[in-house]
């Protein structure tokens, strides 16, 4: 089958992550503002074209001064690095719908090359006719790799954030003309 042109749904597709707080607990966020350029046959992704950019300052932690935090040069400095972006270099399939992307991704001025597990979770027709396509994309990866290195030591030990961070993006993309 031909490759496809697959517009993301924003609002239908979530892109998250976690890191250790504490050491002891995971704080949760999100970025709210992303898009995708997806071209591929999904029900064999091993020669689609995918790439994702993330808006940086759309951080969310659900806690106004930690996001401020995050969006400052101690992390993301998103006044000079508005855009996190993902291109996929390689496709393997694993198994029924399981694959693993591997690609460069740039957070501030570092780009390296990381794999996340991919899903396909399948297709259906909407209520207007329109084919959507499902995904969930799971991974993690340094922050110390890509310059997130602020921290702070704790009294009794170990750091007050992590440094792996676990990603988590389910998105769903609408077959296009």
């Amino acid at each position: 089958m031909a490759k496809t042109k697959w517009t993301l749904d924003p609002a239908h597709s979530s892109v998250d992550f976690s890191v250790k707080h504490m050491m002891i607990a995971n704080v949760k966020g999100s970025f709210t503002a992303f898009d995708a350029v997806i071209e591929a046959d999904p029900k064999d992704l091993t020669t689609a074209d995918i790439s994702l950019t993330i808006d940086s300052a759309s951080i969310d932690t659900k806690n106004e001064d930690r996001d401020n935090h995050l969006k400052s040069q101690d992390f993301f400095d998103v006044e000079t690095y508005p855009k996190i972006n993902f291109k996929a270099t390689n496709i393997v399939k694993n198994g029924e719908n399981e694959y693993s992307v591997t690609g460069d991704l740039t957070i501030k001025d570092t780009t390296k090359q990381e794999t996340l597990a991919v899903e396909f979770e399948g297709t259906g027709i909407d209520p207007w006719g329109n084919t959507k396509a499902g995904f969930n994309v799971t991974g993690s990866i340094s922050r110390n790799d890509y310059g997130l290195t602020w921290n702070s030591t704790l009294e009794t030990g170990g750091v007050l954030v992590g440094d792996k961070i676990k990603i988590s993006l389910d998105v769903q993309a609408s077959k296009g003309e």
